[in-house]
């Protein structure tokens, strides 16, 4: 809420159509829910995506740097703005953790980076070791074929 806040949206009223007691009373709002979250979702790693894209263009291979340097301040930030609730700042704290290690080299592999081969390039193996082994086991088949002959 507090980002929606700072994006100049009122999201006073939100609370009270989002609260546990009127989602469950209501399958729309609930699928309203569920409709926002995956909106929310979607804009999140669309942003996110473009900013670390554009990030690793811009400092190509010291990307890391830039990650190190942006998880640092952002820690920071949030433990400086939280600095008397420590238990308001967990959250957020998680959230920025997530975010270091999902665009990191963990992240490049689940999204199929260049860790190794592509998906394509493996479909391409296995379809040229079927193709071999039909070949192989036709061979095979021949052979048999005239040794019964014989």
């Amino acid at each position: 809420m507090e980002l929606l806040d700072v994006l100049g949206l009122d999201v006073s009223a939100i609370s009270q159509y989002f609260s546990p007691a009127s989602v469950a009373s209501s399958p729309a709002r609930a699928l309203m829910l569920v409709a926002v979250v995956t909106l929310a979702y979607w804009f999140l790693s669309l942003t996110l995506g473009f900013t670390f894209g554009i990030l690793h263009v811009v400092f190509g291979r010291f990307f890391w740097v830039a990650r190190v340097v942006l998880f640092s301040m952002s820690c920071v930030y949030i433990l400086h703005k939280y600095e008397g609730e420590p238990e308001a700042a967990a959250l957020p704290l998680c959230f920025v953790v997530a975010v270091y290690f999902m665009t990191g080299p963990v992240g490049s592999c689940w999204r199929g980076g260049s860790g190794g081969p592509s998906v394509d390039e493996k479909l391409d193996r296995l379809e040229n070791q079927v193709r071999q082994l039909n070949v192989r086991l036709g061979r095979v088949l021949e052979s048999l074929d005239h040794a019964n002959g014989k």
